[in-house]
């Protein structure tokens, strides 16, 4: 081979190097590199609720906190309807590249099951959990649990109770206490607790149950009576209202959560810097505030935890809405 042949042939493979070089990266770039993330575009953090609810507002905290971690602008989307169900379909179209998550609130129970977390979606972790409240805005409510558990058993047909939605966490939570006291109040599904809260404040439905946060200014203003928290232990900012359990209702136990998800098929690396930075933001000072006025805790623990924790709260209380034959349509 000539001298030239030759410098024409290292020249050659010389150029084929430099070009692989270039691609492989920018290749790997486009395929979603985990360690390039996140860098490409904003995140869109989907709540399956209107806004004003516990659910919202904790995720809207979040949100900043996580857009000051990322370096990337993050957007809260709520997709209110179906019980949360338009959220959760909407998050399972969406790409797993780690732009798309999801707030879950549970437990949450649905007639025709739509997407779910450990299914179509993965969970990522647990951002908060604590009690919902029994409240009433009529002008004159019973006392206490005792007597508007006698109330009840006297004229089932003139009671019943708001929520956020059929199947959420306040229905069954509801439920619960029918199956407890041994009441039939009738469930009245929302489509989120800030919207159910109008018309208990008002009095077109006598009592709700929901989180805390949408009730707790109007328990404060005197709008609104709170009977009872749902939890095993009070809350700081409702301290003087009792638990179920001391109201009466032994072995009432019920607690709402807020699962942060993403869509199935999420780079491991990135659901793992994920569920860190949510568990930093959880233990944060900037939201402690939302999570006393809503009587939650901070979660904590890993993806697989979170995932854990769901799959038995779902189990729990699918058998209590086999058990009471429970409508979810």
């Amino acid at each position: 081979m000539s001298s030239q042949s030759s410098s024409r042939r290292r020249l050659a493979l010389t150029l084929m190097a430099w070009s692989t070089a270039f691609v492989l990266p920018l290749s790997s770039h486009a395929a979603g590199d985990p360690a390039a993330w996140p860098n490409a575009k904003p995140i869109t953090w989907i709540v399956g609720f209107p806004p004003g609810g516990t659910v919202d507002v904790l995720t809207r905290i979040a949100a900043r906190k996580l857009a000051e971690k990322t370096g990337q602008s993050v957007v809260v989307d709520n997709r209110p309807g179906a019980s949360g169900a338009l959220g959760l379909q909407a998050a399972a179209k969406a790409a797993p590249d780690g732009y798309t998550l999801i707030t879950v609130p549970g437990p949450i129970l649905h007639a025709a099951q739509p997407p779910e977390l450990g299914k179509e979606l993965v969970a990522i972790a647990t951002l908060a959990q604590g009690p919902m409240v029994l409240v009433s805005g009529l002008a004159n409510p019973p006392a206490n649990v005792a007597e508007l558990v006698k109330a009840m058993q006297k004229d089932p047909k003139a009671w019943s109770y708001a929520s956020s939605g059929t199947g959420t966490s306040q229905h069954l939570a509801g439920e619960l206490f029918n199956v407890t006291a041994g009441t039939a109040m009738t469930h009245i599904p929302y489509k989120g607790g800030g919207q159910a809260v109008v018309d208990v404040v008002g009095g077109q439905v006598p009592l709700a149950m929901l989180g805390v946060t949408p009730v707790l200014p109007h328990i404060k203003s005197g709008k609104l009576k709170a009977y009872a928290v749902t939890t095993t232990y009070r809350i700081e900012s409702l301290p003087d209202v009792p638990t179920m359990q001391e109201a009466g209702l032994k072995g009432y136990d019920a607690a709402q959560w807020y699962v942060v998800g993403a869509p199935k098929g999420l780079p491991a690396e990135q659901a793992a810097r994920l569920n860190a930075w949510l568990n930093e933001i959880g233990a944060s000072a900037d939201m402690k505030p939302a999570l006393v006025t809503s009587g939650s805790v901070a979660g904590k623990g890993s993806a697989k935890d979170a995932q854990d924790f769901v799959a038995a709260d779902t189990r729990k209380w699918k058998e209590l809405a086999k058990k009471s034959k429970l409508d979810l349509e």
